[in-house]
């Protein structure tokens, strides 16, 4: 999901290429559902061979199951019903891959982007190494990067597909120098503006005895609007399908006619079921968004699209330019589910039997037996965390639900614009007058039951930081009535009016947003009230924001025409005082009623 970018806080890496699989026979743990019902592998004797391709997105450094609804697939039942499962985590990430491996020679796992960036306090206090770490120990093959992966920019990216300690802090265990991801980040689409080369390669072939397959991986051209402009200095973004065709062509030259391109941009299914059958009525039917049209571009050369981004669940059939089907899939986020595709490739023409191509998205579910070496990985990182997460910053009554809400106003987004105004409103801080927050940087929700030993209702600071990761700057800026209100059409309209992006307001806005209506019209102008009074479009109004948003941001561009700027703390160090302001063991912080913003359907 588009997010506030984060500071130079936690680097990131790329990883270096290695096709081998490590089988771990020693985890007995149940078979997924559904997961292989079929024969797979080789027979000496046949032309074609089955090849499972497995595939997740968007992991996000979430190595520990995520809190709350966060943490959560929805299942539709038999009986029409939606049945909420908790799932996700890498210990039980690993288990459902080493299982679903068992009995096919001939497997491969791939990943759609955003492994890490907007992490976790686990993975984000040390620059995303512990993921790496991870994604090394999972026995990940490949991964396209996403925007996350520049958050800190290329260098850091470089940095965690290389390894090497962290420029400024050092290595994080004594005698231990980080070695970098051992597989291939591939960013096809992403160049140097000063040599015009990818920044990494565009492009990996996996080989096994004979069998070859190329990945192509790229990342969604607006990554330069979700990213800060330091994370993507020096880089230039290119067309997805353009470059796909490019790299698809070469590899056809070089013999390789089996292609999967790993494509970190998405879709949005009907249901929001994992298990919800998006070719119904017809292929393609349950699914729009932006990659549906890349889909129908990208060259019938590519036999199969893994993407990401919006954190969906869906195994679709979209038709390639020539009309045949072919499957694009996005397992959710956060190692909630994985997707377990077959491809039987044929022997004598290398290519896939397009024809016979299954895909299922699969829960990673809590039931099964941890892997015990994810385990041990996850303990040795938050021993070295422990003394800063485990700080309490404030208390709450109640789950306050930000990343796990679907309403456009979110009770943890109030909250957080609520902290950014009264920590900005002082003349010497900024004389902010109201707060915006972006939804995409509201990373979870606040959890009323305890994550560790520190008791129900405690937020301690590694929960804190779960929900604000990026660690942006705040930003006080002049902007007249008529850029507010502007900006407040620009959630509806222009790059966001497909797909809405609802800015969490601070106490005091109030408007009405009515649905039924297109464009910049959803936003009722005279609803517009700033402490019970009408925006005046002339006058000059003193607003809070992070850097991501007072840079223009997520289609905000009338947010970054402000002037007279004050950069003051940061997001989370405004959230923590709040947090500490407001709440006390006897008196723990209720969750703010949601009544800003009046919606019309």
């Amino acid at each position: 999901m588009s997010a506030t970018p984060q500071k130079n806080r936690v680097p990131r890496r790329v990883l270096a290429a290695t096709a081998g699989l490590v089988t771990v026979g020693a985890l007995v743990a149940a078979m997924p559902a559904g997961a292989h019902d079929k024969g797979h592998g080789h027979h000496p004797s046949s032309r074609t061979v089955d090849v499972q391709l497995l595939s997740f997105n968007d992991l996000h450094g979430n190595l520990e199951p995520p809190a709350g609804s966060a943490g959560t697939v929805s299942e539709k039942q038999a009986d029409g019903t939606v049945k909420s499962v908790p799932a996700g985590g890498v210990e039980y990430l690993a288990t459902s891959l080493r299982t679903a491996r068992k009995g096919n020679p001939y497997s491969v796992t791939a990943a759609g982007g955003d492994m890490v960036g907007a992490s976790p306090l686990l993975s984000g206090l040390f620059h995303d190494e512990p993921t790496i770490e991870a994604l090394n120990g999972l026995d990940l093959d490949v991964t396209a990067v996403g925007n996350h992966e520049f958050d800190e920019g290329a260098t850091e990216l470089g940095r965690l597909q290389n390894g090497g300690c962290h420029p400024v802090e050092g290595c994080y265990e004594k005698g231990k120098k980080f070695e970098g991801a051992d597989f291939p980040y591939l960013a096809a689409n992403v160049t140097s503006e000063k040599t015009g080369k990818p920044v990494l390669k565009p492009y990996t072939v996996w080989k096994k005895n004979g069998v070859k397959i190329g990945f192509i991986g790229v990342t969604l051209e607006g990554t330069p609007n979700i990213v800060t402009a330091n994370g993507v200095k020096g880089l230039k973004f290119h067309d997805e399908i353009e470059t796909v065709n490019k790299y698809a062509k070469e590899l056809d030259r070089q013999g390789v006619k089996s292609i999967v391109a790993l494509i970190h941009e998405g879709g949005a299914p009907a249901s929001s079921s994992y298990n919800y059958d998006c070719d119904s009525p017809g292929a393609g039917d349950g699914i729009s968004g932006p990659i549906v049209d890349i889909a129908k571009g990208i060259t019938p050369k590519v036999d199969a699209l893994v993407t990401g981004h919006t954190h969906q669940a869906y195994v679709c059939t979209v038709p390639d330019p020539s009309g045949k089907p072919r499957m694009v899939t996005s397992a959710s986020s956060f190692g909630k589910l994985y997707t377990d595709t077959t491809l039987t490739y044929d022997r004598r023409t290398k290519d896939i039997v397009r024809t016979s191509v299954e895909s299922a998205n699969h829960i990673v579910s809590r039931d099964q037996a941890k892997a015990t070496d994810m385990t041990a990985l996850i303990a040795r990182w938050n021993t070295l965390a422990a003394p800063v997460a485990g700080r309490p910053q404030g208390f709450i009554s109640a789950d306050i639900n930000g990343r796990g809400s679907t309403a456009p106003e979110k009770p943890l987004g109030n909250l957080i614009a609520d902290a950014q105004l009264e920590g900005l409103a002082p003349a010497d801080k900024g004389g902010a007058v109201v707060a915006f927050m972006n939804p995409g940087g509201i990373r979870s929700d606040l959890v009323y039951k305890a994550s560790g030993g520190e008791g129900d209702g405690v937020v301690t600071y590694g929960e804190a930081f779960t929900v604000q990761p990026f660690t942006n700057m705040m930003n006080v800026v002049d902007l007249t009535g008529a850029q507010l209100v502007t900006a407040l059409q620009q959630q509806v309209s222009g790059s966001n009016e497909a797909s809405p992006k609802i800015l969490q307001v601070s106490k005091g806005l109030t408007y009405t947003l009515d649905m039924t209506k297109s464009g910049a019209d959803r936003v009722v102008a005279s609803s517009i009230l700033l402490n019970g009074e009408a925006i005046d479009p002339a006058k000059s109004y003193r607003v809070a924001m992070n850097e991501f948003l007072a840079g223009g941001g997520d289609g905000f561009a009338a947010l970054g025409q402000g002037t007279d700027k004050l950069v003051g703390a940061s997001d989370l160090d405004l959230f923590n005082a709040y947090l500490a302001a407001h709440s006390t063991a006897s008196a723990p912080l209720a969750p703010p009623a949601t009544d800003r913003i009046t919606i019309v359907q």
